[in-house]
């Protein structure tokens, strides 16, 4: 029988990222939510590249 798992235990690596891994983590959380609302099919790579790019800088 498979142990089940604790929502927090997922959710325990995102609530304990520095604040710009988090800030990085909800932008394509956003992103993909805005794509899946629109059924878009298109590539999403660049986007998050872009998300990620803005972010280090």
């Amino acid at each position: 029988m498979p142990k089940e798992h604790n929502i927090d235990d997922v959710h325990e690596p995102i609530n304990n990222a520095p604040p710009e891994v988090k800030q990085i983590i909800e932008r394509v959380w956003q992103l993909e939510k805005s794509r899946l609302d629109k059924k878009s099919l298109s590539h999403i790579n660049e986007d998050i590249l872009m998300i990620i790019k803005e972010s280090v800088r």
